[in-house]
């Protein structure tokens, strides 16, 4: 399995109403320091309603300012659909951070 293949398994594994970070999927995946990697597959996500990359936001709980996948605002309302509130482009980790520690 190589790199992104093993980013879309991990990213698949994060339920609805939750988000992980970049940095979280990296660890995840062996490489801590690859979030950049994440997001360049996050990018290229080649089944987009199939790999939840709009469950994956930066470190801070921000939003990308250019989700690929049907423009700026997509994420958000792809996050609202599924219960996670969003308050200036931005989620509270606090509440929606999924812990890969329970699967």
């Amino acid at each position: 399995m190589n790199t992104f293949e093993l980013i879309y398994n991990v990213v698949s594994n994060i339920p609805k109403g939750k988000v992980a970070t970049y940095g979280q999927i990296a660890k995840q995946i062996g490489m801590p320091k690859s979030s950049k990697v994440v997001g360049y597959a996050l990018h290229a996500n080649p089944k987009p309603v199939v790999i939840p990359c709009h469950r994956v936001v930066n470190r801070f709980g921000e939003l990308s300012g250019s989700f690929a996948f049907g423009g700026a605002d997509a994420q958000a309302k792809l996050l609202i659909s599924e219960g996670v509130i969003v308050n200036n482009n931005k989620v509270d980790l606090k509440i929606y951070q999924f812990n890969f520690d329970i699967i």
